[in-house]
Parts: C-alpha cells; sequence; structure tokens
C-alpha cells in the first residue's frame, strides 16, 4: 500500500514544493490531511466557457472552486502562489481529444491563452470516513480506486458532453447511512453517493472491469455505493475533441490552501 504518511501533516505549501521539485510523483491520497484537494482541467479561452456552462450544469461531477485569470498560473483563491503547471505530481496532455501522454510537470505545454479550473474532488472527504471506520477498499488493497462510465448523461454544454463517470466504494450495509450523512455535507468534493447497489442500472456491467483505476473486493453484507467523479469532464475533452487540453492524471490532485472544514455545508 502507498504510504503517505510522511505527507499527512505536512501543510498545503509543502506538499506542493515537494511535488515542484519533483520529490512527489505519485497519488496524493492523505496529503495535508483536513484541506481539500481538486481536479485540474486546462483549456485555451476559447473553449473556457463552455466549459464553465459545462460545470455549471454538472456540480455533481464538475464543483467549481477556483479559475484562473487567463494565462494566469496561480489559483489565487484556492491557494495564493501556487503554479498549476508544477504543483500536481503528474498530469494528463490531450489534443484533439487523444492523450498525448503524462508529465511530472506541464511548464513546456504552457501557453498565455489558457484557462485553468480547479474543480473539488472526493478524494478530499475520504481520509474522514476511515477514521470514522468507513472502510476503504482500494487503500486496503493498494488500488487505484475503480471508476466506471455509466448510462447517466452529464448534462452538455456547447461543445462539451458525454456520460458521468463514477468513483465506487463498497460499503457495509449498517455503514451507508453514516456514510451518505457524512459525504453530503461536502458539496464541493462532489458530496452525497449518486446511486447506491445495482449497479447494472446505470449501465456497469461489471465491477470486476473498472473502466479506469483497479477492482477491489466487494465482501458479504457489502454494498458498491457510487460518487459523481472528476474524470467526468475528461470524457468530456474526449467526446468534445478541443484542440487542446491538460488535465490531472487520475488519482494525482491538486492539494489546496482550503481546509475541508470550510467546505462543510
Amino acid at each position: 500500500m502507498l504510504d503517505n504518511s510522511k505527507y499527512t501533516n505536512m501543510s498545503p505549501q509543502e506538499v506542493r514544493m515537494a511535488i515542484r521539485r519533483e520529490e512527489v510523483t505519485w497519488e496524493s491520497f492523505g496529503m495535508s490531511a483536513g484541506y481539500s484537494q481538486g481536479n485540474l482541467v486546462v483549456l485555451p479561452k476559447e473553449y473556457a466557457f463552455d466549459f464553465m456552462l459545462f460545470a455549471n450544469r454538472n456540480p455533481k461531477s464538475c464543483p467549481v472552486i477556483d479559475v484562473t485569470e487567463i494565462g494566469g498560473k496561480e489559483f489565487k483563491t484556492a491557494a495564493p502562489g501556487s503554479d498549476y503547471t508544477t504543483d500536481l505530481a503528474k498530469y494528463s496532455v490531450w489534443e484533439n481529444g487523444k492523450l498525448v501522454g503524462n508529465f511530472n510537470n506541464v511548464k513546456d505545454f504552457w501557453r498565455e491563452d489558457l484557462v485553468a479550473f480547479l474543480l473539488g474532488c472526493g478524494i478530499s472527504f475520504e481520509p474522514s470516513l476511515a477514521e470514522s471506520g468507513i472502510p476503504l477498499r482500494h487503500m486496503e488493497e493498494g488500488k487505484s480506486k475503480p471508476l466506471y462510465i455509466t448510462n447517466i448523461p452529464a448534462q452538455p454544454a456547447g461543445m462539451f458532453h458525454g456520460p458521468t463517470v463514477v468513483s465506487m466504494i463498497p460499503i457495509p450495509d449498517a455503514l451507508i447511512p453514516k456514510t451518505v450523512t457524512m459525504t453530503s455535507r461536502f458539496p464541493k468534493a462532489h458530496g452525497a453517493p449518486i446511486h447506491i447497489g445495482h449497479p447494472e442500472r446505470i449501465g456497469i456491467k461489471d465491477l470486476s472491469k473498472p473502466d479506469y483505476g483497479e477492482a477491489v473486493t466487494i465482501k458479504e453484507n457489502e454494498t458498491p455505493v457510487f460518487w459523481a467523479c472528476g474524470v467526468t469532464p475528461q470524457n468530456a475533452i474526449m467526446n468534445a475533441k478541443p484542440s487542446f487540453a491538460i488535465t490531472h492524471a487520475v488519482s494525482h490532485m491538486f492539494v489546496t490552501d482550503i481546509k475541508l472544514s470550510d467546505l462543510c455545508e
């Protein structure tokens, strides 16, 4: 299992500096405990309005935390002094809807016409679930959390469209009400689940074959619980085929200065 304990009590600024120096190149779960993490989407300004509209129409999948100025590299509200071209451990770069590759920084891809969006992520509340006795099977098994493309259409906006992507955690049946209550307090981190049990009803034919991440064990008296996922906009980018885009690589998030408690409702 990935051990991020060294980074658990570091400040977000310290974690971002370690990532900027490329001392950290792996998944960000548990880093800067108590602070929110976010998904990244970067697009040329010609596509920015359509994407903002897509995010506003799909707040479960794309809760907007911050947006840069055109050509800006800093998330001024969420992380003063940050640089989105260096402060994530791994990025995905896209051209015409196709993945060009994954990179530890995107300094060489930066352009003056780019706009960056920071979107809330469920990885923010997972440490709280674990501390409350709710098991996180992907962490127990040392795997990337399984993600699935569903038959739930995202609300289209301009060129952006496609199905909703969900993450899945098996939850003991007795703990499902507690899990729903806890996660519903964080709408800026995807909030409450969008579906519980019966994966076939949302178009998932086989839980052992996730579209992203790795399959995990579902034990007796556990039910698969599904949350809207920040990979939904990546899927929309693949469908819309903008000339250029940058996103976070799956599970490699941006650590913000925003305390998770400040996102509570």
